[in-house]
């Protein structure tokens, strides 16, 4: 038995290796391109490390572009987003999954369905909006449209969470004289902010990662964001492998930053956040 046991453990951690190898392999080749020249990235057989590590093809064309502007468009695009929408989030799960009223059912599904609507059905309504309202070409229009698609997430996501927090301590908050806005921000959320803070977290994702409403909004350089910005370094059928891979690189930072900052809500909040009552 000990002998099974063992092989059983040894085959586990070699089945383990080869996902994990197949999984960052794709990582490594990015990080390792960043630093080649272009002339050994254009060579018919491909070297899985550099020969000699080169920054002008990758690193010190990216600075002479407008990528730190494009980083900084970014960060406030994605921060203002991920914060204003999870708040609003909050407050709507909060009444989906602890109050009592005609059409909870409905609302929930509703959010869930708009969470599943495809972005390029709303591409047509979303661009004559921003034009009205006179935030075309500038990323200040992506904080008013990302929304549509970060509260409908976020507050799915919550709503599972809220729902696992016990409410007999609201009921006696409530008793005790508290009302329903305190019960929420001094009862509720320190309860619930592993989930907060993890839905936090990948509301930021959605945001920095986000390409077709960036790409379509916005054409001034000074407003595009990281994704875009990188995108535009492509010429017709000229690709600058270094450059782009580099950007890549310094890019992939601030998100593996605020996962290692907050691994510890994404965690408890994922595993609290599957469970319904």
């Amino acid at each position: 038995m000990n002998k099974e046991r063992v092989m059983q453990s040894y085959t586990t951690y070699i089945v383990l290796a080869v996902m994990l190898t197949f999984a960052l392999f794709p990582l490594y080749w990015m990080i390792n391109t960043s630093f080649k020249s272009d002339m050994e990235i254009y060579r018919l057989t491909p070297t899985f490390w550099p020969h000699k590590i080169d920054l002008t093809s990758g690193y010190l064309k990216l600075f002479e572009t407008n990528y730190f502007i494009h980083m900084k468009n970014s960060l406030v695009v994605s921060l203002s987003v991920s914060v204003i929408s999870v708040f609003i989030s909050l407050l709507a799960a909060y009444a989906i999954a602890k109050m009592k009223f005609h059409g909870r059912k409905i609302g929930s599904r509703f959010i869930l369905y708009c969470y599943l609507l495809p972005g390029s059905v709303m591409f047509i309504p979303l661009y004559q909006v921003v034009s009205t309202v006179g935030l075309l070409d500038s990323f200040l229009g992506l904080i008013f449209i990302y929304p549509t698609f970060v509260i409908p997430y976020a507050t799915w996501i919550l709503i599972s969470y809220l729902k696992t927090i016990s409410t007999e301590i609201e009921e006696s908050a409530i008793v005790d004289g508290c009302t329903r806005t305190g019960v929420l921000f001094r009862i509720v959320l320190p309860l619930a902010m592993p989930g907060v803070m993890s839905t936090l977290i990948f509301s930021f994702m959605l945001c920095w990662s986000e390409f077709l409403y960036s790409l379509v909004m916005i054409n001034t350089d000074s407003q595009k964001t990281v994704s875009v910005g990188l995108s535009s370094l492509i010429f017709g059928d000229v690709y600058p492998w270094a450059t782009l891979s580099a950007g890549a690189v310094l890019t992939t930072i601030p998100i593996v930053l605020i996962f290692s900052l907050g691994s510890r809500y994404v965690q408890s909040g994922l595993t609290e956040g599957a469970v319904k009552q």
